[in-house]
C-alpha cells in the first residue's frame, strides 16, 4: 500500500491510499473466508461453497464491499499513526473511491477525508494591555457566608404569632381569574410555596407577604409578555389567596455550640476557617477570570479555520454538562427540551458561538505552548502526583498504582497550561480591573 496526504478545505486532510492487485486479491479472499457462511448454493453445504462458485452465482462483486473495508481496517490506522507528527485528527473520516480506481482490474484507490486540528495564526500575544482581576474578601463577605450557613441549618418551626414574610414556607389556597373568568392551571388547594423563591409570576409572592393565618386576600398581578401560555401573555389577573399555614426558620445562635457543629472549637476559629475558604475561592476566581481575559484579548487578532467536528465536540460537551446539571435537580434533559418545545439538535445550536470560541481558545493555548517550548518536567509531574496522593492520605507510589495513564497526561497538560499563563502574565501589561 502506498499513500499520499494533501491538505483540503476547512481544515481537512485527504489521504489517498493505493493498493496493488495482490493486496486486493488477498482482501477479497479474506472477505470470502469471513462471509461464506452467509450464502447457500444447491449441491453444497452452507459455508463450504468455493469462492468462484459464489461469485458466479451471486455476481463477481459479491465480496468487494467487505474487501474494501478490510483494506481500510488493516491500513487506515497505520497511516494515521505514521502521520501523527504531521497532523492530529479531530473527527471521523469519510471514505470515497479515488480517481483511477478499477475494482475489476484490481487497481484500488481509496480516499479518506478526515477533519484535522487546524493551525491558528496569532498576530500578537505579548506586550498587550490586558485586564487583571483581583477579588478580595471582606468582613461583610464572611458574615454573609456564615448567615447563609445559619439559614441552611436552621430549624423549621410553625409560626402563629406574626404575618408571613420573605423566606417563610407557606401553605395556601388560590384561585386566579382573567377578565373575571377562571383559567386552566390557576387554581389550587394546599399549595406549598417558599416566599421569595420566584416560583410564581412577579407580584404574587410579594402579595402573600404580610398576610396573617386564615386571611383571604385578592392579589392583582400581570402575566409577563414572555409567559409560556399564549392566552395569558401580558394579561392582568386577580388571585384570591387564603393563607393556611406559615413555617419559618429558627436560626441557631452564633456561639461555641454552633462553631462546634461546624467543626471548629470556637466562633473565632470558625470565622477564620470561613475566611480561608472564601479567600481561596477568590484567588481561584481571580486567576480564572484573568486567564479568560488574557485568551479573549489574544483571540481578537487570532484566526483559525475550525472544522465542524471540533465545534460539534464542544457543543456535545455543553449539552452533556446541561444534562448533568438537570439530573442534579431531578430533571431529565428530554423532558426539559419537550417543555421548551425543541429537540436536542435544535437546542445544541444555542452553544455554537460559545463552542467556536472555546475551540479557538484551546488552539491558541496549544500554539503558544508549542511556540514557547513550555514543558512539564518529570520532577514537576511527580511532585504534583505526590500532592494529590497526600490529599487522599496515600503514599505517592501507592497512589500511582491506581492512576489511569490519562490522569498523568492530564497532570502534565495542566502544568503546561499553568506555566503558559505565568509566562503571559509576566510578558503583558496587566492592568487591574476598572472598578465601577
Amino acid at each position: 500500500m502506498n499513500y499520499t496526504t494533501a491538505a483540503a478545505e476547512k481544515s481537512t486532510m485527504k489521504i489517498t491510499m493505493t493498493f496493488g492487485n495482490d493486496e486486493w486479491t488477498e482482501a477479497n479472499n479474506e472477505a470470502y473466508r469471513k462471509n461464506r457462511h452467509k450464502y447457500a448454493v444447491n449441491g453444497f453445504r452452507k459455508g463450504k461453497v468455493p469462492k468462484h462458485i459464489l461469485e458466479n452465482f451471486y455476481g463477481k462483486g459479491l465480496f468487494y464491499e467487505d474487501a474494501l473495508n478490510i483494506l481500510l481496517e488493516n491500513n487506515y490506522d497505520k497511516v494515521i499513526e505514521a502521520e501523527k507528527e504531521n497532523f492530529t485528527i479531530v473527527g471521523h473520516p469519510s471514505f470515497d473511491i479515488g480517481e483511477g480506481c478499477d475494482l475489476e482490474a484490481g487497481n484500488i484507490v481509496i480516499v479518506a477525508t478526515v477533519p484535522v486540528r487546524p493551525d491558528v495564526k496569532i498576530e500578537k500575544y505579548t506586550g498587550i494591555k490586558m485586564t487583571r482581576f483581583d477579588y478580595t474578601v471582606t468582613d461583610a463577605d464572611v458574615a454573609r457566608e456564615i448567615e447563609d450557613v445559619r439559614e441552611r441549618v436552621a430549624e423549621s418551626v410553625e409560626v402563629t404569632d406574626r404575618p408571613a414574610q420573605l423566606k417563610d414556607a407557606v401553605n395556601i389556597d388560590f384561585a386566579g381569574k382573567v377578565n373575571g373568568e377562571f383559567f386552566e392551571g390557576g387554581t389550587a388547594k394546599g399549595f406549598d410555596l417558599l416566599l421569595g423563591s420566584g416560583q410564581f409570576i412577579p407580584g404574587f409572592e410579594e402579595g402573600v407577604v404580610g398576610m396573617n393565618l386564615g386571611e383571604t386576600k385578592d392579589i392583582e398581578v400581570t402575566f409577563p409578555e414572555d409567559y409560556q401560555a399564549e392566552e395569558l401573555k401580558g394579561k392582568p389577573a386577580v388571585f384570591t389567596v387564603t393563607l393556611n399555614k406559615i413555617t419559618g426558620k429558627k436560626l441557631p445562635e452564633l456561639d461555641e455550640a454552633f462553631a462546634k457543629k461546624m467543626g471548629s472549637d470556637s466562633m473565632e476559629a470558625y470565622q477564620a476557617k470561613v475566611r480561608e475558604r472564601l479567600e481561596q475561592n477568590a484567588k481561584n476566581r481571580s486567576r480564572n477570570d484573568t486567564e479568560n481575559a488574557i485568551i479573549t484579548e489574544i483571540a481578537k487578532t487570532a484566526t483559525a479555520e475550525i472544522p465542524d467536528a471540533m465545534i460539534e465536540q464542544e457543543e456535545d460537551a455543553a449539552m452533556q454538562k446541561l444534562e448533568y446539571n438537570l439530573m442534579y435537580q431531578g430533571l431529565r434533559l428530554d423532558d426539559y427540551l419537550q417543555y421548551l418545545g425543541t429537540t436536542r439538535e435544535e437546542y445544541k445550536k444555542n452553544y455554537e458561538e460559545e463552542a467556536r470560541r472555546n475551540a479557538l481558545h484551546q488552539l491558541i493555548v496549544e500554539k503558544i505552548i508549542k511556540l514557547e517550548n513550555i514543558v512539564a518536567t518529570e520532577e514537576e509531574v511527580e511532585e504534583k502526583i505526590a500532592q494529590q496522593a497526600a490529599s487522599v492520605g496515600k503514599e505517592a507510589e501507592e497512589y500511582k498504582k491506581t492512576m489511569d495513564p490519562r490522569q498523568r497526561a492530564y497532570i502534565e497538560s495542566d502544568l503546561k497550561v499553568t506555566k503558559l499563563f505565568e509566562f503571559l502574565m509576566a510578558n503583558n501589561d496587566m492592568q487591574p480591573e476598572a472598578k465601577a
